[in-house]
């Protein structure tokens, strides 16, 4: 800065500070010049805006739709392969122990933020979904050729949980920069592609394990989640301008120490651990209680976890729809509570047309709890360039509880009774966290409007 300037800035700070405080129109005028010296001092690049919406933005959505099919379509059909391990594969083995391989695969998938998050913020956005979709893409082939419980767990669960975990955070902050107005229902048609991938996940399954056998038939999902990042990828990243780093040249936190003093970022990683803890143990254990406590045959117990898939996407459209117009908070609370409702219910589900009736409720209601949590994360944490890496955080919090939940229920199912035939204690362990989980965020809520938030946010 030249002598003149700093006399000249000097000069306006007296000004300002002695001038007529009551005059408004001074002060704005005399301000705007002294943050833009001060702006051209500092050199730092500014942000990159955040759009809202457009051709382009929704482009993207159908591609993060996609990319959804694997990230926890994959996951959602798990049911399907813990059935068959428990019941033909892996005999010997516990169904405590098989509920691992799918807990780890969720668990990586979400942890994996911590990095994945700030890696998006520096701008690697596109590294990431390359690799990503190159190593879970290696899983599911791999998977073809294991035979034994640790080569499964090292494939599907640690291999495929990795991959997907590169894509699972930024495809959400993505979104989250591509609109404003309509957010939360662009994040719900987003993950609408969980539902609709765990459905034809589920259905090659079932379709291609008689005919082919295990092998060809991972091998058959594989080229499936192949097909579908290919139809993603371009669909991402062709003219994309906001998958760029947000300030180049500016660091990047991998851990936000700031967040550990913010009591609503703690606040909302309670919630969703209380609520993640549950939210895959009905969709683990789905087709093994049609089986194992109604007695229909594998095929007819996996039409179930297809109708609670089914049921999730008109349930996600219709929660967005309302988090547009009522606010996330309503929907998301709505959303838990009669989560947890429907899973004490499922303690009378005596006959396999109710069954599938609560299959059906507890989609439409629970499948919301993925997108919409992240939805409202800009409120919690409103500075967009610490937005990717509170988010990871708060989600690798989360992904405990989807680590630790279905392993716990397992292991209650075992101890309720050798047979596995009761599942009182697996349903009360669900219904009662989501209920919890609702309570807390009422508490959120509360937070979030005490700290200059509008009431229906």
């Amino acid at each position: 800065m030249t002598p003149l300037d700093k006399e000249t800035l000097a000069r306006r700070v007296e000004d300002v500070e002695h001038g007529d405080e009551n005059n408004k129109s001074v002060h704005d005028v005399i301000l705007a010049p002294i943050e833009a010296v001060t702006s051209a001092v500092a050199s730092e690049p500014p942000a990159a805006p955040v759009q809202d919406g457009g051709f382009r933005a929704w482009l993207q959505v159908l591609g993060c739709f996609f990319l959804w099919f694997n990230l926890w379509g994959y996951t959602f059909a798990f049911g399907t392969f813990q059935n068959f391990y428990e019941q033909t594969y892996l005999p010997n083995t516990s169904s405590s122990a098989i509920a691992w391989i799918g807990s780890i695969q969720s668990f990586l998938l979400i942890i994996s933020g911590l990095w994945t998050g700030p890696l998006f913020d520096w701008g690697f956005y596109m590294y990431m979904i390359f690799f990503g979709a190159a190593l879970s893409t290696l899983g599911a082939f791999m998977l073809s050729l294991s035979t034994q419980y640790w080569q499964i767990f090292l494939t599907q669960g640690l291999c495929i949980g990795l991959g997907c975990g590169m894509l699972f955070i930024p495809s959400m902050a993505l979104i989250s920069r591509s609109f404003v107005k309509n957010r939360s229902i662009a994040v719900g048609c987003t993950t609408c592609g969980a539902p609709v991938g765990g459905i034809l996940y589920t259905v090659l399954f079932q379709a291609c394990l008689p005919k082919l056998g295990f092998a060809w038939t991972a091998r058959v999902l594989g080229f499936f989640m192949l097909g579908s990042y290919c139809i993603a990828i371009p669909l991402l990243l062709a003219g994309a301008s906001n998958a760029a780093t947000l300030a180049p040249g500016k660091k990047r936190k991998l851990f936000d120490k700031n967040a550990l003093k913010d009591p609503p970022f703690w606040t909302y990683s309670a919630v969703t651990f209380t609520t993640f803890m549950a939210y895959l143990v009905p969709y683990f254990y789905m087709p093994s209680y049609a089986q194992l406590v109604l007695g229909k045959n594998e095929s007819l117990a996996s039409y179930a976890l297809i109708a609670s898939q089914a049921a999730s996407v008109p349930g996600r459209l219709l929660a967005a729809t309302a988090a547009n117009y009522f606010g996330v908070m309503v929907a998301w609370a709505g959303c838990a509570l009669i989560s947890g409702i429907v899973c004490l219910a499922w303690m009378g589900v005596k006959s396999y047309p109710a069954f599938v009736v609560f299959c059906a409720f507890y989609g439409a209601f629970s499948g919301p709890l993925v997108p919409l949590p992240p939805s409202i994360f800009p409120v919690v944490c409103p500075d967009p360039k610490v937005l990717g890496t509170r988010l990871g955080m708060a989600q690798s919090i989360s992904s405990i509880a989807n680590l630790i939940g279905p392993p716990i229920a397992g292991a209650v199912l075992r101890a309720a009774n050798p047979d596995g035939k009761h599942f009182v204690g697996v349903q009360l362990f669900t219904g009662l966290l989501m209920v919890l989980g609702s309570i807390q965020l009422l508490g959120l809520w509360r937070m979030l409007v005490k700290g200059g938030s509008k009431f229906w946010i």
